[in-house]
Formats: structure tokens, sequence, C-alpha cells
């Protein structure tokens, strides 16, 4: 079943939560593969994969949305990238979030120290400076990044 596609009131557009049903296993084999030199293959299977179990810590806190933009790349969320976000992570130093800025929905780093802000990944950005009278609020946690090798 397709995960449908919903708007919040901020304009964010994000993907739904497939429900359990149609959840799919996919062998996950022992060996690793190299990254450097080719070692030689081994039909050994480890066990089967369920891309929910691995990646979806909070499931009723977690949703989907989709990049826009290249204000990110440095950190490899490339425009049209699908983010996971948890909404249940408390956002820390240096996580990249989900943010609403004076009602502009945004994906940054959050930096704390020395002084709060949101950072972008390509510095063709300026920081965004969370000064008093700035109206933010952290929409969630960016715990992974799904991009196409092909597209």
């Amino acid at each position: 079943m397709a995960a449908a596609s919903f708007r919040s009131e901020q304009g964010l557009e994000w993907l739904g939560a497939p429900d359990a049903a149609s959840s799919r296993a996919l062998p996950m084999y022992l060996n690793t593969v190299a990254a450097g030199f080719p070692s030689p293959a081994q039909d050994y299977l480890e066990g089967c994969l369920d891309l929910h179990e691995l990646l979806i810590r909070h499931p009723t806190a977690t949703f989907f949305v989709r990049a826009r933009g290249d204000s990110m790349r440095g950190a490899a969320i490339f425009d049209g990238d699908i983010l996971l976000v948890d909404r249940a992570l408390q956002a820390q130093h240096q996580d990249i979030v989900i943010a609403s800025v004076n009602g502009d929905m945004t994906v940054k780093r959050l930096l704390l120290k020395p002084e709060p802000m949101l950072q972008a990944a390509n510095p063709k950005y300026p920081p965004i400076r969370l000064d008093e009278g700035i109206d933010f609020e952290v929409f969630g946690v960016v715990s992974s990044v799904i991009h196409q090798l092909r597209r």
C-alpha cells in the first residue's frame, strides 16, 4: 500500500507512514561489501532486514518530508531527498532539524553554542541567528536521509 501525502498548516508536505501490514523484510547478507578493493562474494544470509525496524525508533512520532533546495548539500541532503524526521527526539547541539522560523519551515543544523542559530551546510546561505523576537520552534530531528543514486 502506498503512503499518502499530507500538507500541514505550515505548508510542510510529508508522506504518511505506511501501515504495519505493508512492512516488508528483505534479505540481509552476513558479509559486508568492500568500499575499497573487491572481496570474494559469499552466499551467507544473516537474516532479513525490515527498514522500518532499522530506521524508525518512534513510529507514532515519525514522518517523512521531501527536501527542497541546496542549502544542506554539505550534509549530503540534496534537492528531492526524503528526510525521516523523529518528533520524539530532543534536539541537541549539531542535530539537523526541521524548524519553523517566523512561520517558514526549513531544514538546518541546530547550533546551541556559542550562540543559538540554524546553520546551512552550504556557504552560499548565511546562518539564521535565533535572537529574541524570532518566532522559532523545532518541529523534529532528522534521523535519516533517503536519496536515490539514479533518478
